[in-house]
């Protein structure tokens, strides 16, 4: 059987991996949002494990409410790419340096 420390080393290699694509990744908005997923997912595996683990609910509850936010920001965050794609031609994030208003 699988015990918590297990758990909490999977989501700790999975917020490990998070964390180095978003400081190492400067080139690609697609590989960003991924890892940004990646953080959210290690912190619910985070939720669900202790909510098991101290038999009580409100981690899963938690659970709940950031896999919203996490389908929000991705549909509003592959709109937004769709939009720069159309507007410049690339996705690299080197070549939007510059802002309109």
């Amino acid at each position: 059987m699988i015990n918590l420390n297990m758990f909490l080393m999977i989501s700790s290699v999975l917020f490990s991996i998070g964390i180095a694509g978003v400081v190492m990744n400067r080139h690609n908005l697609v590989v960003l949002l991924m890892c940004v997923e990646l953080l959210l997912l290690a912190v619910n595996t985070n939720f669900i494990v202790f909510s098991r683990y101290f038999q009580n609910i409100d981690g899963q509850i938690f659970v709940f409410f950031i896999l919203t936010v996490a389908a929000a920001e991705t549909a509003v965050g592959l709109a937004i790419l769709m939009l720069l794609y159309r507007k410049r031609g690339t996705i690299e994030i080197d070549k939007m340096d510059m802002l309109k208003g």
